[in-house]
């Protein structure tokens, strides 16, 4: 059933916030859970909360029925999940394809739930063909569309860097500026953005939260100041009381700007590859998208630089207990081109078939006339991954196998393969989630694990053969 266009006028609308224990989200609770009924979404389960007026869920986003369970009851959703840290021990899988798969299970829930909007932050996007984007840039806009590409109605905020306290992009470049003396900047730094204040953010967030004026629509936002990197660093710099010499050279050298920033910024190595691959873009507000819902009197980067530096009363953080998840798990997610727009369960009945025939002279594949699945080893009779068929949880677009059993498998009350469609069946996601090899680690991560992706990319080229 389609989302209404308007909100409940109930006072307080119940808005969920999935990574609200993320810098926006952090800041969001703490300046208006008085305002609204905020259920604060964290992988972990909560052992103290900081603020009683919140609720806290547990959640797991890859799955989606979990995910469905925790936006139960929810008016608004805001979605600030840009990268998840390793919830297994082992994760095959790209920072796109994960992030997407992510999106795809947020959207899928939110839609069984009726919930009426979704607020994503994203990033700003250049004025250029998608197919020149970095992948950092190319990923946040896949998942802005498929956040919209069902009942839930999208509000996508694109932002630059966000100015404030605790913010890891600001945190990068003060880190630089403490730690170097002399900044001999890459080419990149010359490349004009607009910064915007965590204050500004905030108050347009909240100017969004069950707003029909913005509803369907992306927003580009930012302070009305345009500069450089190269410039935020001085400008910082000077905030900071420090004399630095900070200069240009006129090239772009990808892995030396990763390194510099990841070593003098004191960034991890998942933050800092995507944002450095992004910077090479202009990335400036659009006159036609920029926000217009609210007079708002911008903060200056350098009213904004001040605050962050200078901040004191930060947002409470919860505590949570320790996680009691399985060790050796494994994840490892694959993404197919789909030309031919073939459903998941197409797929999911292809590899079936494909794989007993790719491995002939080494494995036979079993069909059972409910769906399910055994692959054996020639002349075993018993499995070496057998896998049962969900049909209540598989549709046309997904289709779900629990992992139930096999000689290859430790658990068979844990985990499962899934094929899925995203981006209106552009592509197909092949995934398998909190898989327990039986194999000791070492042995597995050196040979069953390379064997999967292997197998998986065979698979994909197969599928390409099968477009044309």
């Amino acid at each position: 059933m389609p989302a209404s266009n308007s909100i409940s006028s109930d006072p307080k609308l119940t808005v969920a916030i999935a990574g609200a224990g993320g810098y926006i989200g952090r800041w969001l609770i703490k300046e208006y859970r008085h305002k609204y009924n905020f259920v604060a979404l964290s992988r972990q389960k909560l052992d103290q909360n900081p603020y009683p007026e919140v609720a806290w869920r547990q959640v797991e986003l890859y799955s989606i029925t979990s995910t469905i369970e925790a936006l139960k009851g929810i008016d608004v959703a805001i979605y600030l999940v840009h990268s998840m840290n390793a919830s297994t021990r082992l994760n095959q899988g790209s920072f796109e394809d994960t992030d997407l798969l992510l999106a795809d299970n947020f959207s899928r829930a939110a839609e069984k739930n009726e919930v009426k909007q979704i607020i994503y932050l994203g990033g700003l996007l250049p004025d250029e063909p998608e197919e020149t984007l970095s992948r950092h840039l190319k990923s946040r806009l896949e998942v802005e569309q498929t956040l919209g590409s069902r009942s839930s109605r999208l509000t996508a905020l694109r932002a630059s860097i966000i100015v404030g306290p605790g913010g890891s992009s600001f945190d990068m470049i003060k880190n630089l500026i403490n730690r170097l003396p002399v900044l001999m900047c890459p080419k990149w730094t010359e490349s004009l953005t607009q910064p915007i204040s965590l204050k500004d953010t905030l108050t347009i967030i909240d100017s969004c939260i069950g707003n029909p004026n913005v509803f369907g629509k992306a927003i580009e936002i930012g302070s009305p100041e345009v500069m450089s990197y190269r410039n935020m660093m001085e400008r910082t710099a000077k905030a900071m009381g420090k004399k630095r010499l900070v200069f240009s050279v006129p090239f772009f050298s990808l892995g030396l700007s990763k390194l510099w920033v990841g070593v003098f910024g004191d960034s991890p190595p998942q933050l800092v590859s995507p944002l450095v691959e992004s910077l090479r873009h202009t990335l400036t507000v659009s006159p036609e998208l920029a926000f217009k819902e609210k007079e708002i009197d911008y903060q200056t980067f350098d009213e904004a630089c001040e605050v962050a530096l200078t901040a004191k009363d930060y947002p409470k953080m919860p505590s949570f207990f320790k996680s009691n998840s399985v060790r050796n798990t494994v994840r490892s997610i694959q993404r197919m081109p789909n030309k031919n727009r073939h459903s998941a369960l197409w797929v999911a009945n292809r590899y079936n078939l494909w794989l007993p025939t790719f491995f002939r002279f080494l494995i036979n594949g079993k069909i059972s006339k409910n769906g399910d699945l055994a692959f054996y080893l020639l002349l075993s009779k018993k499995p070496m991954l057998q896998l049962t068929m969900i049909p209540d949880r598989s549709d046309h677009q997904r289709q779900l196998f629990y992992i139930t059993g096999g000689w290859l498998v430790k658990r068979f009350d844990y985990g499962w393969l899934e094929f899925r469609e995203v981006l209106d069946s552009k592509y197909i996601i092949s995934a398998i989630h909190e898989f327990v090899p039986r194999l000791p680690w070492l042995v597995y991560v050196n040979t069953q694990a390379k064997l999967h992706l292997w197998v998986m990319n065979r698979f994909k080229k197969y599928l390409e053969k099968k477009a044309y």
